[in-house]
């Protein structure tokens, strides 16, 4: 007899019993994070990531907790992967209830005269056209069954704008201004879509900036302090979860007080 899964007491208030989760980037950092809870609370895994081997091993790890998951390998920036990967979660588990679109990466830190064009494309296609393909590759199924979730993962710098990180900005602010028109787009199709834009997250992506940038970021911290993955995915939890029925459309700040609209 299989072993029985292992629940989060924390993910008790928002159930996803048997619901099938692609969660994109998954391997590491914010996605990772949001994969352990959603298993908690009983969802069904796709980590999706161009780390394939990465991807494996975080789905390996829910397994030897009792949960069902698949590791999948893909360069969301790309239409064909992101079409793969939505279809390898189909074939495995029969249907895609909850997306979160995950998949980023900061870019070089660079005033705008520096930055070449690939500094932009790579930026750009990683963090805003991911969501784009990935989410359309997904909505078909979610239309079908009447019934679907997305949660992307945004930043306070597509709302703010943080120099030398321009095209980070722009795509975070590309994220939160897909959020609301894909929202009121399938509002009525039982679809809700919605997106967070954390602060600053002790995450692996920040040891790629330079101390005397995360000192800057932390500075701009009513709380004073660097947030953490897990309380990103309490967030993304919430939201995708029944109990979030009435939320769609919408950006939801995890900031430590640092957001001001």
């Amino acid at each position: 007899m299989s072993e029985r899964p292992i629940q989060d007491p924390a993910a008790a208030h928002f159930q996803l019993t048997d619901r099938v989760a692609l969660i994109t980037g998954g391997a590491g950092g914010i996605g990772l994070a949001i994969a352990r809870r959603f298993a908690g609370a009983g969802a069904r895994i796709a980590v999706a990531d161009i780390r394939i081997d990465a991807a494996r091993q975080a789905a390996d790890e829910l397994k030897g907790r009792g949960h069902r998951a698949i590791g999948l390998g893909g360069d969301v920036s790309r239409a064909k992967d992101a079409d793969a990967v939505a279809s390898a979660t189909v074939a495995e588990f029969g249907r895609i209830d909850i997306l979160v679109n995950n998949a980023g990466l900061m870019g070089r830190v660079a005033p705008l005269w520096e930055l070449q064009d690939q500094d932009w494309d790579r930026v750009i296609g990683t963090d805003l056209s991911s969501v784009f393909f990935v989410s359309r590759a997904v909505i078909p199924h979610m239309r079908a069954q009447k019934r679907g979730c997305i949660v992307s993962v945004a930043s306070i710098a597509g709302k703010e704008g943080t120099p030398r990180l321009i095209p980070y900005s722009v795509a975070k602010a590309g994220i939160i201004a897909f959020t609301k028109a894909l929202g009121k787009e399938v509002i009525t199709e039982g679809i809700r879509v919605n997106c967070v834009a954390p602060g600053v997250v002790d995450t692996p992506i920040l040891h790629q900036l330079p101390a005397e940038a995360t000192q800057m970021m932390l500075s701009k911290s009513p709380m004073g302090r660097f947030g953490t993955a897990d309380e990103v995915a309490a967030v993304v939890h919430f939201l995708a979860s029944d109990d979030a029925s009435f939320i769609t459309a919408q950006c939801f700040d995890v900031s430590g007080g640092r957001a001001t609209y």
